[in-house]
């Protein structure tokens, strides 16, 4: 097995308003020598903002500031901004949360040149009823019963964890969602692209764009994208959460696959237990017990900083060395 060092706590909510109840989830991103941390900070009552710190080395904070960074401005976000991750593309930042309005749990997108000012660009994520997933889907034999089960009665399909890869892949913009109990991928020319006809095509033809579905016991409830991908020379490093149904409640731990670089589609490796799970004290015991839900990733040298939400109620890290990780995966070819 994998060797993981459980680094520690790097944030606690600090009896801020804004964040009295939690600090969890945080988009991670290096800009030179210094690491910037955008997080969902969590008022009474389950309203969430984007706080913000600066770290100077991946375990040290160095500031944060005192108030919100990105706040609710719109009715989808009305509710709160939820679980960020952030990647460079070209010269633009995409800083990607779910949108909760009390009712519905979309993918959203806000953007930047300079990490300070960032456009909000809405919702990109589909807003489908169940009936309509239904109606198109049901001709697809091969799609986990799992999907019906899980969104049956919804509304508006609760499509969350909205992950960029940091660059384009075969010259489109490309993105990881979920909507349980599978990760979807999609890639298109240019955002705008993302019309209602391109989703309704979307839906006909579902299982094609299906990335990853549940596969082992620690993940065999549901899965959903985690960190932005990481390049390698051997793959694309996705870090994703598992979770599964335990006696207690659910379990989340965090996962590990190798897909290839030219087909993100293609699985090379998984494997076949989880890269860490909760274990510590603030994994298992918070707002929600036995979570670790990784978000974002720094690497120094070969060692690859893993951040991560713990129990629903701080931020945390793991470190791994990233070759070990990916012979370690190599081994586990599928």
């Amino acid at each position: 097995m994998i060797e993981v060092k459980k680094e520690g706590v790097i944030l606690r909510k600090e009896g801020l308003e804004f964040e009295n109840e939690s600090v969890l989830n945080p988009a991670v991103i290096r800009e030179g020598n210094n690491i910037h941390v955008f997080y969902r900070a969590v008022h009474i009552r389950n309203y969430s903002s984007i706080g913000y710190c600066m770290l100077d080395t991946p375990l040290t904070v160095k500031t944060r500031m005192d108030k919100p960074f990105l706040s609710p401005e719109f009715e989808y976000e009305s509710h709160g901004m939820e679980d960020p991750r952030i990647v460079k593309i070209d010269d633009t930042y995409y800083l990607t949360y779910v949108a909760f309005d009390g009712a519905n749990a979309l993918g959203a997108l806000a953007t930047s040149t300079n990490l300070q000012h960032f456009k909000k660009q809405g919702i990109i994520v589909p807003k489908i009823k169940y009936d309509d997933f239904d109606r198109y889907t049901k001709a697809q034999s091969v799609l986990n019963e799992k999907y019906l089960r899980y969104n049956r009665g919804a509304n508006i399909l609760a499509d969350k964890d909205l992950v960029f890869f940091p660059r384009r892949v075969n010259g489109k913009l490309t993105f990881l969602h979920r909507i349980k109990p599978d990760i979807q991928i999609t890639a298109v020319n240019e955002l705008a692209d993302l019309t209602d006809e391109f989703w309704v095509d979307y839906f006909l033809h579902f299982e094609d764009h299906i990335f990853l579905g549940p596969k082992y016991p620690h993940e065999v409830s549901y899965i959903g994208s985690g960190c932005p991908p990481v390049e390698t020379e051997h793959g694309w490093l996705i870090l994703y959460h598992g979770v599964k149904d335990m006696v207690k409640g659910y379990e989340y731990s965090c996962c590990a696959a190798l897909m290839d670089l030219n087909d993100p589609q293609k699985e090379i490796a998984r494997l076949p237990y989880p890269l860490f799970k909760p274990e510590l004290d603030y994994e298992l015991d918070g707002d929600v017990d036995d979570v670790c839900f990784p978000t974002g990733t720094v690497l120094e040298d070969d060692k690859l900083y893993i951040y991560y939400g713990a129990a629903d109620e701080l931020i945390a890290c793991a470190s791994v060395s990233l070759k070990a990780l990916i012979d370690e995966l190599l081994l586990n070819k599928v």
